[in-house]
């Protein structure tokens, strides 16, 4: 471990697996709402990178969006299907990383359950709009960074620590596995 993680007098890492892994994405992931949704992750190129909001998250960890069949993340997806998530749900707190698999859909039923009137900004002729797509990722793996007693008790320690010249961090990480 790095030196800062020498320096905790508590433990600040805790590996997440099945069950427990799938509610912390689903948690994190909603607080956040929006994510970087990366493309082209194998590909050898730089990473193609654009803001999305995750319709639905399951308690297994998978996602839903609604994307456009003529845009270039579908297109990206056809080719390298491996893509990354990233989501930041407060400056302090709520980080979450996630790489999995992008399955696209045209599931009729699936759209209707994901659909919001807000859509329409994107899919001009609503729910019916022939473009859209369900984009699914499912999770491979994961990693978070979070705090453990929430922001204000994380500010709090964060100043006793200054003030008294300790460490004392109220974060939590580990790696995901569902």
């Amino acid at each position: 471990m790095d030196s800062i993680n020498r320096q905790q007098p508590e433990d600040n890492h805790k590996d997440l697996q099945a069950t427990e892994a799938g509610k912390k994405i689903k948690e994190l992931a909603e607080k956040a709402g929006t994510c970087f949704f990366c493309t082209d992750i194998q590909t050898g190129s730089p990473l193609t990178v654009r803001p999305m909001s995750a319709q639905k998250v399951d308690e297994a960890g998978n996602f839903w969006f609604l994307s456009a069949n003529d845009s270039h993340k579908n297109q990206e997806i056809k080719h390298d299907s491996a893509v990354q998530l990233l989501f930041q749900g407060s400056s302090n707190s709520d980080f979450l990383s996630i790489y999995g698999t992008a399955t696209i859909s045209t599931d009729k039923a699936l759209i209707h359950e994901l659909w919001t009137p807000l859509l329409k900004t994107w899919f001009t002729e609503g729910e019916d709009d022939p473009r859209i797509t369900v984009v699914k990722v499912t999770t491979q793996e994961g990693y978070y960074w979070d705090n453990k007693h929430g922001d204000a008790v994380a500010l709090l320690k964060m100043a006793a620590g200054a003030l008294i010249g300790k460490t004392l961090d109220d974060s939590i990480e580990g790696q995901l596995t569902v």
